[in-house]
């Protein structure tokens, strides 16, 4: 969940937290016991991968002959970063709620998350992009239109922290208050690199994901039947 410049420390923080977050994603799916939760409870496996596409990507970026693979996981990252995780995130809370209890809110959060998802592929598709090591942090840069950044912050925040708090969903508001939290200390203290430092605390915070999903098992009533 994350919107624009990045890093995760180190190839072996990266290719760490993707091997243990697929395998928390793992077993937060074995959990699901209602379809409509299956997208949910696979953020954290989705997250494992990203984060080990940036792995690979602070293995190649020292080697120049590696150009093509390294432009390959740059899509890879920043396609998950900006254009499945504000689709992804409001969705797959909106299905943990039961139709009848649906809101227009939340709908129109999810409205958001796609739309911002589309332009940003769009943008991802037609307008370069790269990757770089600054100062042992991993730099996205994107030739992407200045006019449309604050409006892509804006709905960005809509669709990936502001979800949580409209769930019903016990400890939900947890996930939300730690992303937003993550945020603030990355915008503060790594705001050149806020792309993948955000990416990376996000998909720690993540793990969480199993915790809800396991005591939700405990408590049918918050669930679609």
């Amino acid at each position: 969940m994350c919107f624009s410049a990045s890093a995760s420390f180190s190839a072996s923080a990266s290719f760490t937290a993707g091997a243990v977050l697929s395998i928390i994603g793992v077993a937060s799916i074995t959990k699901v016991k209602h379809p409509s939760h299956l997208l949910f409870a696979s953020i954290p496996l989705l997250f494992g991968i990203q984060q080990i596409a940036e792995g690979f990507l602070w293995v190649t970026l020292p080697n120049p002959e590696y150009e093509q693979i390294q432009k390959l996981f740059t899509y890879i990252f920043l396609f998950f970063a900006q254009t499945l995780w504000p689709m992804w995130v409001p969705f797959s809370i909106l299905l943990l709620t039961p139709q009848i209890s649906r809101k227009f809110s939340a709908k129109v959060l999810v409205s958001c998350g796609f739309v911002l998802g589309i332009f940003l592929f769009c943008f991802l598709l037609n307008f370069d992009v790269s990757a770089k090591i600054v100062e042992q942090h991993i730099v996205y840069y994107q030739d992407y239109p200045t006019s449309f950044r604050l409006i892509g912050v804006i709905l960005y925040m809509l669709a990936t922290i502001i979800p949580p708090f409209f769930s019903k969903i016990k400890y939900m508001w947890l996930l939300g208050t730690t992303i937003l939290i993550s945020y603030i200390i990355t915008a503060i203290f790594y705001n050149h690199y806020l792309l993948s430092v955000w990416c990376f605390f996000s998909s720690v915070i993540s793990l969480s994901i199993y915790l809800i999903i396991k005591h939700d098992n405990r408590s049918e009533k918050t669930f679609v039947k």
